[in-house]
Parts: C-alpha cells; structure tokens; sequence
C-alpha cells in the first residue's frame, strides 16, 4: 500500500519519472530473479551443511 501511495505522489510531482518506473520495475525484477533462486539454492545448502554438522550433537546432547 505505501509503495502505490509513493508511486501516485511521484506521479503528481514528476510524472515522466513514474511513468518510467511503471515500465522498468518489472524488467529489474525479471534480471533479479535468477540470483532470488540462486540465493535459495545456496540457503538450502548451507543449511544441509549445517545440519549435517550439528547432528552429532542433537544426537548426544539429547
């Protein structure tokens, strides 16, 4: 709600500028997409690492 209250008041200060941002915000969001899953394919790994690492002491710590 805050970012379409932000967009609409830089619609009436600048509207050239609004207008340009309606249009590239998708196009950023699509490049970032990749390194988002990336970012969760890491995350996953990391926490297997991590798990496997700490399942000796969930086992004896009990």
């Amino acid at each position: 709600m805050i970012k379409v209250l932000l967009w609409f008041i830089l619609l009436v200060i600048c509207w050239p500028l609004a207008l340009l941002l309606l249009v590239l915000l998708p196009l950023i969001w699509l490049l970032l997409l990749p390194l988002r899953i990336l970012g969760f394919a890491v995350e996953g790994a990391l926490s297997l690492v991590r798990g496997v690492f700490l399942l000796p002491g969930r086992i004896l710590g009990g």
